[in-house]
């Protein structure tokens, strides 16, 4: 009956998700004895809530602006509907958009998803400044060079058909 009770809790436990400022001990600072760490950075989950706040502004805007042209398409039809209200159509945007991105972290899936990315991304190690200076100086150089190589090689045959040719 106990180790019913372990796997139970365990579970539990594996289904919980952290919340906003729930964060596995990364980025809290030490705190005075009797006094709650505040976490001073919210981790990789910082990417995931900005991720569906794009996603919700992004819905918005395209909500609007597919409002404003059905409406200007019904208004063609229906001239007695008039020229679009901003002012009711915007706000309908914004709420659709919200509860579009509130249904997507809503599902475990895809919120799980955005998570498992943002996890993997945190654990790349970035190129520094000076890595991505040289690498660019390389390309750079390297594109010059064969432009340079291939104009040279454009003059060269350009002169050899024009004596082969005789103009």
């Amino acid at each position: 009956m106990a180790a019913e009770d372990d796997t139970t809790n365990e579970a539990e436990s594996a289904d919980e998700r952290p919340l906003l400022g729930d964060v596995a001990d990364e980025g809290l600072e030490g705190a005075p004895e009797g006094e709650e760490a505040a976490p001073s950075t919210l981790g990789y989950l910082r990417f995931v809530y900005a991720a569906f706040f794009g996603f919700a502004i992004l819905s918005a805007f395209l909500f609007a602006k597919a409002g404003q042209a059905g409406w200007h398409k019904l208004a063609t039809y229906k001239p007695a509907v008039g020229e679009p209200h901003d002012e009711y159509l915007y706000p309908a945007a914004a709420v659709l958009g919200a509860l579009l991105a509130l249904y997507y972290w809503r599902r475990d899936s895809s919120r799980t998803y955005i998570e498992e990315v943002a996890a993997e991304l945190a654990k790349v190690t970035w190129p520094t400044r000076k890595e991505v200076t040289n690498a660019t100086t390389v390309v750079v150089v390297a594109t010059l060079v064969s432009t340079v190589f291939f104009a040279l090689m454009d003059q060269f045959w350009r002169v050899v058909t024009d004596k082969v040719y005789g103009i």
